[in-house]
């Protein structure tokens, strides 16, 4: 086969355009985004298109619509980008850990807890480190992140990812949770064998957090878990407040917010490997991968 002139490659200006019309989805919002005329940025995505010998985008209705080889092109290029980038990072030498732009993804079940005591001491630390942040399920910010979209994710652990290198940063027990009073549990002399059927509350499927409470927790017997599953740890705090049953809280959950203004309390579980691991994931081989071990230091000293 012979190999490709440099000449016929696409150019970074080339790949930012294109990276940038996926994500408005708009010609005129993405050229405005990379500072250039509409007529300009284009040009630039048909010579884009004319080089590789696809379509990538269709032109064919009022909306922009990325094609599927135009889809799977985005993320390469994306990821070409941050290797550019990571290659001039290198180069100046100078550049400093933790600063810059660095994209972190969060699950719901960890950000509102963590972050507020995390962040302070964070900037305080690398005060030239950009972060920006993004909360979402676990399968919607490890795709974000295969993808070039986050550079890396804080999430629970176990999970099944594939060509990611993961770090463990703590364990984070699971606390047994009811309401002051509450008939349903003695939480001194908790059993799972005790309980009453359908007493035990979770969040709903889609959460990591539910297959972490019942492999954790080892909830075998279905007969106890209730058919009715929260949207959202708030959702099921407010239920198990109104004493419709009992449910397993991550540590980290205690002292915050969610819990205030509640009759919910707290209690230690008997087991000692009830928890969930806590930990950070970016994709494998990445240029960054000493920042990111950084960054877990960090937040393990911060824990």
């Amino acid at each position: 086969m012979p190999r490709r002139s440099s000449s016929r490659l696409p150019t970074v200006k080339q790949l930012r355009y294109f990276v940038a019309l996926v994500e408005h989805q708009h010609f005129a919002h993405a050229a405005e985004a990379s500072f250039v005329s509409q007529s300009a940025f284009s040009v630039a995505i048909k010579e884009l298109e004319r080089l590789l010998g696809v379509n990538l985008v269709d032109r064919t209705n009022k909306r922009v619509t990325i094609t599927a080889t135009g889809k799977e092109i985005a993320v390469h290029a994306r990821l070409c980008l941050q290797d550019i980038e990571a290659l001039v990072d290198i180069a100046g030498g100078a550049r400093k850990p933790l600063t810059g732009r660095l994209r972190l993804g969060v699950i719901p079940t960890i950000a509102p807890f963590m972050l507020p005591r995390l962040l302070p001491g964070l900037r305080k630390a690398y005060p030239n480190l950009d972060l920006y942040l993004r909360e979402d399920l676990t399968d919607r910010i490890y795709e974000r992140m295969m993808e070039g979209e986050l550079d890396l994710i804080l999430i629970a652990l176990p999970y099944d990812f594939r060509g990611v290198e993961t770090m463990t940063l703590f364990h984070d027990p699971f606390l047994l949770a009811c309401r002051q009073g509450s008939k349903l549990v003695d939480p001194e002399n908790y059993s799972f064998n005790r309980l009453q059927a359908e007493s035990v509350l979770l969040l709903e499927d889609g959460h990591c957090l539910r297959d972490h409470a019942l492999a954790a927790c080892r909830l075998r017997s279905t007969e106890k878990i209730s058919r009715f599953a929260a949207t959202s740890l708030n959702t099921l705090v407010q239920m198990v407040d109104s004493d419709l049953g009992i449910t397993y809280l991550p540590e980290m959950a205690v002292g915050t917010s969610l819990l205030r203004g509640t009759r919910v309390k707290t209690y230690p579980m008997r087991q000692q490997s009830v928890y969930r691991e806590i930990g950070l994931a970016w994709r494998r081989g990445s240029a960054r991968h000493a920042e990111f071990e950084l960054l877990g230091n960090f937040i393990r000293e911060q824990h």
